[in-house]
């Protein structure tokens, strides 16, 4: 019974929102600054890390709205013969933990990649203090777009597009950072405008910080990449002895057990 209702509910809603009835679409376009609240501070950027630029967070995040308030109205659909308060909260719930399942994800891919992500600053960097050797510091930015890495170059056409406008602040700098929170984006990026600051005659002692700045951050992700690296053999070693103690204890007590019966 339960079944046919919910299949009824499906069909009731699809047809609703195929004839225009209800737009689903519609809906949250037009409430859309509600729902940017739920919006996760680092959302974008995850999305850009897993995705690559070509992929829209705003689209994916209204995706996940759709989805949410899709599971919400299918679980009330399915208690609906027997409708209280409480499957009301079940139905938040369950809309709730659809709507967070995506982000989770992209969490996960993240963590999972932490290394190779974190990496990537320091190697743009390194190809960019070469470039602020010869030009200005925002011209060497502009020169280093077709070089940086996939993930970066829309941050960076921003930031240079705000800086030519006449923006002369430490904001585009920080912006990037804030766009992409990578391992110490912040630190590094007020480095970068105050090197963009400095006078012509400091510049050579000022390029001598950034690049041991640069290099502490190289020397840090290969710390980190030597720790998981060794993290994982522990976890694989303590596998292998648990596997064999299990064994060897499964062996003996067989070994009883025969010994018992002979």
């Amino acid at each position: 019974m339960y079944f046919e209702i919910l299949g009824l509910s499906v069909l009731y809603i699809y047809v609703l929102n195929k004839t225009k009835v209800i737009d689903i679409k519609k809906c949250i376009n037009d409430n859309v600054g509600y729902f940017l609240r739920f919006k996760e501070s680092d959302y974008d950027f995850l999305v850009r890390t897993r995705y690559g630029e070509g992929v829209d967070p705003d689209y994916l995040f209204g995706k996940r709205i759709t989805q949410g308030l899709v599971v919400g109205l299918l679980v009330i659909c399915f208690f609906i013969n027997k409708f209280s308060y409480i499957y009301v909260i079940v139905a938040i719930v369950a809309g709730i933990l659809m709507f967070k399942s995506s982000y989770s994800s992209l969490k996960s891919y993240y963590k999972n990649n932490l290394h190779t992500i974190d990496a990537m600053l320091p190697h743009y960097l390194k190809g960019l203090e070469i470039l602020i050797q010869h030009y200005t510091v925002p011209v060497a930015i502009g020169k280093s777009v077709d070089t940086a890495p996939e993930i970066f170059k829309k941050g960076l056409l921003e930031m240079i597009a705000k800086i030519n406008s006449g923006d002369s602040t430490i904001e585009p700098y920080m912006e990037f950072a804030r766009t992409y929170p990578v391992r110490d984006s912040m630190r590094m990026m007020r480095l970068l405008y105050r090197l963009g600051l400095g006078r012509q005659d400091r510049k050579q002692e000022q390029l001598l910080n950034f690049s041991r700045s640069i290099s502490n951050l190289q020397q840090k992700a290969r710390d980190t990449k030597y720790k998981e690296r060794l993290d994982k053999m522990e976890n694989k070693t303590m596998s292998m002895l648990i596997s064999t103690g299990l064994g060897v204890m499964i062996l003996l007590v067989l070994a009883v057990m025969q010994m018992m019966n002979g």
